[in-house]
């Protein structure tokens, strides 16, 4: 497969571990870049939800690709999240190419961006972290349900329906905090005096120019692998919004590739000190 340069390329809310992550379709998009950074800006791996009995191997090859990224020159940044929070433990663990941590700055061509996840708006995971974890729950059932759905409108002929994004769109509360979200990432960005704010947190993939009284930002949203499959791009001193558009379109995985199924959830758990799970 051809490679295309990329000078960063920005991926978040990839969930690992859970029904609704999309981990084919995100492998054949790292295997069709080159990056010279790569940002993992949390909720890579989601450990709210991880179980043993469910980790699939293309989970699995998501996470040897990265490492092989890292292997072979590309800097790895791995910025924590809600969902992966016990790895918060491990923030400025520097193992060559790869990087823990909480929040990043960056110089790219003479101007400032910075990276962080976002969940330090949301509200509902500092004072009621398991209100949180039971919206997670039940967001991944309702991307079950989705799944099914959409398999008996293709036997039938007609388009995929996202009922995530429906819900989105028409609850206004959830569409005040997406606002209310951007709003607060640009404000910050601009009184701290940084060209470009990245997040993830809420999956809604964005690039917006923002403006106010103290000055200007350009916010970016990475968006998620589970319903939008988007990735952040820089390049050429321009920002781009990669969009997996065509599903269907998945790399065949490798039948000789290296990865125990059974050991590595076990590594996983282990890593990250759960217990039973």
């Amino acid at each position: 497969m051809l490679k295309r340069k990329v000078k960063v390329v920005v991926i978040s809310d990839v969930h690992l571990g859970t029904y609704g992550c999309h981990a084919r379709e995100l492998l054949y998009y790292l295997n069709s870049v080159q990056p010279k950074i790569l940002i993992l800006n949390g909720d890579i791996i989601d450990i709210w939800q991880f179980r043993k009995r469910y980790f699939p191997k293309s989970h699995m090859l998501v996470i040897k690709k990265i490492l092989a990224l890292a292997a072979k020159g590309t800097k790895v940044y791995y910025l924590t999240g809600n969902h992966d929070e016990k790895l918060r433990k491990f923030t400025d663990t520097h193992m060559g190419n790869l990087h823990v941590m909480d929040k990043l700055v960056l110089k790219l061509d003479d101007k400032k961006a910075w990276f962080f996840h976002g969940d330090v708006f949301d509200a509902s995971i500092k004072h009621a972290k398991w209100l949180a974890k039971l919206g997670g729950w039940g967001y991944d059932l309702l991307i079950l349900f989705n799944r099914a759905l959409n398999w008996v409108l293709k036997l039938i002929g007609r388009d995929k329906y996202s009922l995530s994004k429906r819900i989105k769109n028409s609850v206004k509360s959830a569409v005040k905090f997406i606002s209310n979200f951007e709003e607060t990432a640009a404000e910050l960005a601009i009184e701290n005096e940084y060209d470009f704010v990245v997040c993830g947190h809420i999956h809604q993939p964005a690039i917006k120019k923002v403006k106010n009284k103290k000055g200007r930002t350009l916010y970016l949203n990475s968006g998620d692998w589970v319903e939008n499959l988007t990735a952040l791009e820089y390049n050429n001193k321009t920002w781009k919004l990669f969009s997996y558009k065509t599903r269907e379109r998945v790399m065949k995985l490798d039948r000789t590739e290296n990865v125990d199924a059974e050991i590595m959830p076990d590594v996983i758990s282990a890593f990250v000190g759960l217990n039973e799970l």
